[in-house]
């Protein structure tokens, strides 16, 4: 569970969201990210048990800096009113494997993983791997738990093809999967349910649902 100071804490960021006001309750949001890195990190001491390739993961590896890069946004604000976790084998840092992800925003709660927005190489080995074991992929898609958590991968049009890539036969029973630029599976959660003692544990069980994709999609791209 996390704590109502650190909920809070991000309510009142976004109604006061410059340095001045930041700097006095710098304590304070030290307290919070504390909160955040306790949680995360109970989280992959959780879910390591059963994918080892996290296990080893310190939770402040895998948090988000809370400082906005303004050089070229046209909102100025100068600091995230959310905090963000990446949990996957080499930590927010990461480049070009599936991971968890937990954003802690009050209002806009969510959770889940997958690989976001990949480079074209990885990409193409992820659309091959589908094409090559789209049975597997069905099959891991179609389970019973991550149909229960996700319902499906998300197919937001901003991330996906309207035609099938080159190469591809527009027939192909993969098509639709084929067709995306993002493979990912979300979940919204409550603000209630940030201080309830069982988010841990529902957040571990979300995560279980979808590791045997991040397994899938990072085995494609090895």
């Amino acid at each position: 569970m996390l704590q109502t100071s650190t909920i809070k804490f991000l309510k009142d960021l976004k109604k006061n969201n410059n340095k001045l006001w930041f700097d006095k309750n710098r304590k304070v949001y030290e307290a919070a990210k504390a909160d955040f890195i306790n949680f995360i990190q109970a989280v992959i001491d959780q879910h390591g048990k059963k994918d080892t390739s996290i296990k080893n993961l310190l939770a402040k590896d895998c948090l988000f800096r809370i400082n906005r890069d303004v050089r070229f946004a046209k909102d100025k604000s100068p600091y995230k009113t959310n905090m963000g976790a990446s949990i996957n084998k080499g930590g927010r840092k990461a480049e070009n494997s599936a991971g968890y992800y937990f954003h802690l925003e009050p209002g806009g709660v969510f959770t889940g993983g997958g690989i976001w927005m990949p480079m074209p190489e990885e990409l193409k080995k992820v659309r091959q791997e589908i094409d090559y074991n789209f049975a597997d992929f069905k099959k891991i898609i179609g389970a019973k738990k991550f149909k229960a958590v996700y319902g499906e991968l998300s197919s937001n049009p901003e991330y996906k093809l309207v035609r099938v890539p080159k190469g591809y036969d527009p027939e192909n029973p993969a098509a639709e999967f084929l067709k995306l630029k993002s493979y990912i599976a979300m979940i919204k959660i409550s603000d209630a349910d940030l201080t309830s003692k069982d988010l841990v544990k529902k957040t571990v069980a979300a995560f279980q649902a979808l590791q045997p994709l991040i397994e899938f999609l990072n085995k494609s791209m090895e």
